[in-house]
């Protein structure tokens, strides 16, 4: 149906532009280029015909003139008039009654421009959800009275500016207003009209019927003062037959409402909004600005909006011969006549043009919308040129419905820290509200997610721009964050797994971060995560593909944090788990650790860090460890008195199999991994840090060569000097290769270069000693000088002879 009107609309206005009536520039009819519009007119070919304005010229004297807008026989007809209110002689006008506002309009001003508002660029779309309402209800009431349209048969909206002047006009040819609804709706402060009505739809047991009303907030109208000075608004009923205006200034703590008696100003139907700009605020008068506000907050509307545009088309116009360049062609009578020059010129005109012709693709069916088309939308909306890695399109019903369409970029997003982003764009409506959102509908970590979301119901401040906190907003934000998940995993459960690696590439620290924030979607968050393993062969796979992997007897999932994967591999932890052909996570991102550790569990498996005491692997033999543990005991607090209060106890181990001991953390002490994170943080608390790094359990291997060495030390001698040094340097060495930093590196050093010297000085020094011998034979040393003998070469000597 509003296919056919325009077309109607379109063809009304051919009709009339080609009775004669000519199209003129706002604001300076002397010096605005123009087109004629007639058929027959010179330099336009029949097929460059379009919509001209629906504007007519009339010369009025003056520099300041606007376009008002008439209805006629169904199409929209405009004149010309004096932007000044002495346009028309006032001798003639009815005297107009000035009413008191019911509540203090300086206040209410201030209140709008310094408090509800956060940027001025919103009056327009709060004006033309002003209109888009006033059409839904004619449109609506017409149902039942179809003679409410007998003026004109066209619903739109059209804006039209005077730049020169600083003056927008906004008309509707919607339902308009009574002199009585004129005085309710603009003098009383914070009364709405939308909400009048759908309070009477609620009382009349129709409201569930489909009424997408948007003005329900009363301050919408007073929006304009943040940028004009005064306001006009002229309106006419179909209820009435008499056309009121009515006139209010910023500064003013009244207005006035008269009768429009000038037949040049009359209107069969609707409501014109003149607003008079202030001085710093002219710029939105500029016909790109106003279209370019007019796509970004209303682009989908569902009724046409119009805005008053400068076009231009080219055309040839024939060119005057120079006289010296003709002489030179020679006799004209010898020669053939020469074609005429000519040149393409750009002749300008202004016109209507169809500003909001995007439809909402969200209000499609999703079945009816292909992946070209939501590529497309992605890239047009958020200014995009790699396709989205996936997209969901989704209704919700019930307590909360609303509509939306979210995408995955395949950008990745750096900043993982940055909560405000513009990745969604909320409308109320079909009106564009806000896409600065700072965690209100997406948490943190889904912050690189983008999408629209529109709802009709969605609760909303005064200045529809801020979210209040309701069980709705909690409502909507829990069923988005889950089609987020739902989008997500059916990447990773793609057959292409280079598109889940891309993802995971992008954005697995924003999923780790949602294992820290947010407990309650842990389940959606675990089967997304990838790690390396010491099975995979430096692959990522899913904790899902680990759990496969698992053997029978293998209660839990093993884990190590190390600050690269060649360091996790070869960790002295993973030595009997190797044995046992167990799978253990290697976690060499620096918030691996701590996402494993929020985890807690996946599928009824606790997660096991193999670096930390009391490791069971499932085959402990009671009988055995026993004996151990007493041939071992005395050895065990011989070790724990040198090395003091640097370990928490001394222990045997069961996870190691070739190395002769281990530095393993306390069960609820910091990791390797943790204590180096920790010591790099700039704002880290030292006291913390040092209780932290004294809970450690130093873990001996009684199988090994050095362990049964020093067993036999501490029974026969205790208080060897070499025997305590070798278990200062065990453990020394046992803290680099379990991950942990040494007290003095430069005290260990020493120890080692000295037990190097001791072990291997002397056995060179023997080695070399026999050869030296073997090569040159000792002779008796005499204290008497001796001559030196002169030998001739033998092969020399003979060779002479």
């Amino acid at each position: 149906m509003l296919g056919a009107s325009r077309r109607s609309l379109c063809a009304g206005a051919r009709r009339r532009a080609a009775a004669g009536a000519a199209s003129v520039v706002p604001g300076d009819a002397a010096s605005a280029p123009h087109r004629p519009v007639s058929n027959g007119a010179s330099g336009v070919p029949q097929s460059q015909k379009r919509l001209l304005s629906a504007l007519a010229a009339s010369k009025v004297t003056g520099a300041g003139n606007v376009a008002s807008l008439k209805l006629m026989d169904g199409a929209l007809i405009g004149r010309r008039y004096e932007s000044s209110a002495a346009a028309v002689d006032s001798s003639n006008m009815p005297p107009a009654e000035k009413y008191e506002y019911q509540a203090e309009v300086n206040r209410l001003m201030d209140l709008i421009v310094h408090s509800l508002y956060s940027n001025k660029e919103v009056f327009l779309r709060e004006l033309v959800s002003n209109a888009s309402d006033a059409l839904d209800k004619l449109r609506y009431l017409s149902v039942t009275d179809p003679d409410l349209l007998k003026d004109g048969p066209e619903l739109a909206i059209r804006i039209q500016t005077d730049k020169d002047n600083g003056i927008i006009t906004i008309t509707d040819t919607g339902i308009g207003m009574t002199r009585q609804e004129l005085v309710e709706s603009l003098g009383t402060i914070a009364s709405s009209g939308t909400a009048k009505f759908l309070k009477a739809l609620k009382e009349s047991q129709e409201a569930g019927m489909d009424s997408n009303l948007i003005g329900q907030f009363g301050v919408g109208f007073y929006s304009a003062f943040l940028v004009a000075d005064k306001v006009a608004v002229s309106t006419k009923s179909p209820k009435s037959d008499k056309q009121y205006v009515w006139e209010g200034e910023a500064e003013s703590s009244s207005y006035t409402v008269r009768e429009e008696t000038d037949p040049e100003k009359l209107i069969p139907r609707g409501t014109r909004l003149t607003l008079y700009l202030k001085r710093d605020d002219k710029g939105f008068a500029h016909p790109e600005r106003i279209q370019k506000l007019v796509k970004n907050y209303s682009q989908f509307v569902s009724f046409p909006i119009y805005t008053w545009q400068e076009k231009g088309f080219t055309k040839e116009v024939e060119v005057d011969e120079d006289p010296a360049e003709a002489n030179k062609e020679g006799d004209a009578e010898t020669k053939t006549e020469a074609k005429k020059k000519t040149k393409t010129v750009v002749e300008k005109y202004w016109d209507w043009e169809l500003t909001n012709e995007t439809q909402p693709i969200w209000l499609r069916n999703p079945k009816e919308v292909s992946t070209e088309e939501y590529n497309e939308f992605y890239k047009k909306t958020f200014n995009e040129y790699l396709d989205p890695l996936a997209s969901s399109h989704f209704t919700t019903e019930g307590e909360v419905e609303f509509r939306s369409i979210l995408f995955v970029p395949a950008t990745k997003k750096e900043d993982i820290t940055d909560r405000k982003t513009k990745n969604i764009r909320l409308y109320v409506k079909r009106v564009f509200i806000s896409d600065d959102f700072d965690g209100e509908l997406f948490p943190r970590y889904l912050s690189f997610v983008k999408g629209v979301v529109d709802s009709n119901d969605l609760p909303l401040n005064v200045s529809r721009e801020i979210l209040q906190e309701s069980r709705i907003v909690r409502i909507m934000r829990k069923r988005l964050v889950r089609k987020a998940f739902d989008m997500i995993l059916g990447i990773s459960c793609s057959e292409n797994r280079d598109d889940y690696e891309r993802f995971w590439e992008n954005y697995g620290k924003f999923l780790k971060l949602g294992c820290m924030e947010d407990k309650e979607n842990h389940k959606r968050i675990a089967p997304l995560l990838r790690f390396f393993s010491s099975q995979s062969n430096d692959e990522l796979i899913s904790l899902d593909e680990y759990v496969e992997n698992m053997k029978p007897e293998q209660k839990d999932i093993y884990f190590i944090a190390a600050d690269s994967l060649n360091s996790a591999k070869n960790a002295p932890f993973l030595e009997r788990l190797t044995e046992k052909e167990y799978e253990v996570l290697l976690l060499v991102d620096p918030m691996d650790e701590v996402a494993i550790q929020n985890l807690n569990s996946y599928k009824d498996k606790k997660f096991v860090d193999i670096s930390k005491e009391d490791l069971d692997l499932g085959d402990k033999n009671e009988e055995r460890e026993k004996e151990i543990k007493q041939e071992y005991s005395q050895t065990c607090d011989w070790i724990k008195k040198r090395l003091g209060d640097k370990v928490a106890r001394v222990d045997i181990s069961n996870r190691l199999s070739s190395s002769p001991c281990v530095l393993v953390a306390a069960k609820f002490g910091w990791s390797a991994n943790m204590e180096r994170l920790m010591r790099a943080q700039s704002m880290g608390d030292t006291s913390s840090l040092d209780f932290m790094r004294s809970r450690k359990v130093f873990e001996i291997n009684p199988e090994h060569e050095i362990i049964k060495g020093l067993n036999v030390a501490c029974r026969s001698n205790p208080d060897d000097p070499e025997a305590l040094k070798a278990v200062d340097i065990l453990f020394e060495t046992a803290m680099i290769s379990s991950g942990f930093s040494p007290d003095n590196p430069t005290e260990l050093s020493s120890k080692i270069y000295e037990m190097m010297s001791s072990a291997i000085g002397n056995k060179w020094s023997s080695q070399a000693q026999p050869a030296n011998q073997s090569q040159q034979p000792a002779t008796p040393v005499s204290s008497e000088p001796f001559e030196a003998e002169i030998v001739e070469d033998p092969v020399k000597s003979g060779q002479q002879k």
